[in-house]
């Protein structure tokens, strides 16, 4: 079954100090959207790994309303396969992802990696306490000693204890329909088999109506806003996703290819 996926995205920044910024809000493959920022010009794209964009603007002083509106209609896709330069880069220890400094678990049990993957991803599940924002900053040693944590916690940690692993992982921020409360949402993929399967440890929305914005490390790979030479004040944002029928249940122990 297809879905519709429709996204709209607002937020308003101060600016204080003019100078370029990086949006990056759109939707990996969008059949259509539209990207706006008040007071501002066209942007200039910058094409990053794994359908990344990200839209410089020029930014005066002052107030800027930023608009974002996605379409896309989700088909069955391929899986990613992991290339050798995935292996080499996502194994690696990263900043909120510090798996040369955090014991991993006792995963001799499990005869592959899909089962590792799973094991690593209940184990979190179980060990965190689900908060929809939590203090900026932490690494997956300091979230886990915590045991609380937001999405981007959730997935920092899952990422860490798989590279101690030796299972490649990565950061991915989506939109996800069904979300409660709806914000932009993380969660990650793991290399398991040879191709990137998409994981959520939090449980709160269906993966199948996942849309990807942007693909990294860890969450300093994939922020949305990014000042490059200004400095802006962050004014909130409302984020909506929505897919068209009834939304798919989401069966934790089945594979999910995120497009």
């Amino acid at each position: 079954m297809t879905h519709r996926v429709c996204v709209d995205v607002e937020f308003g920044v101060r600016v204080t100090k003019p100078g370029l910024a990086a949006i990056s809000v759109a939707a990996v493959h969008a059949d259509a959207d539209e990207l706006a920022v008040s007071g501002a010009g066209s942007p200039r794209a910058a094409e990053l790994d794994h359908g990344t964009r990200a839209e410089v603007f020029d930014l005066e002083a002052g107030e800027h309303r930023v608009t974002y509106h996605g379409e896309r209609t989700l088909h069955r896709s391929a899986a990613e396969p992991v290339t050798l330069a995935d292996l080499a880069r996502y194994t690696r220890p990263s900043r909120y992802c510090p798996a040369d400094r955090m014991p991993g678990l006792d995963l001799a049990r499990h005869t592959d990696d899909r089962a590792r993957v799973h094991a690593i991803t209940d184990h979190v599940h179980e060990r965190l306490d689900y908060v929809a924002s939590a203090r900026e900053g932490r690494d997956a040693a300091e979230v886990l000693r915590a045991g609380v944590g937001s999405c981007r916690d959730f997935a920092h940690a899952c990422i860490t204890l798989c590279r101690v692993a030796g299972i490649p992982a990565r950061f991915t921020t989506v939109y996800a329909p069904g979300l409660v409360p709806m914000d932009f949402h993380a969660v990650f993929e793991a290399g398991v088999g040879g191709r990137w399967l998409v994981f959520d440890a939090t449980r709160r929305a269906s993966r199948r109506t996942m849309l990807r914005i942007a693909t990294g490390r860890d969450a300093a790979d994939t922020a949305f806003l990014t000042p490059l030479g200004c400095e802006l004040d962050f004014l909130g944002a409302t984020v909506f996703a929505t897919a068209d029928g009834a939304l798919p249940p989401d069966d934790p122990g089945k594979p999910v290819v995120l497009g």
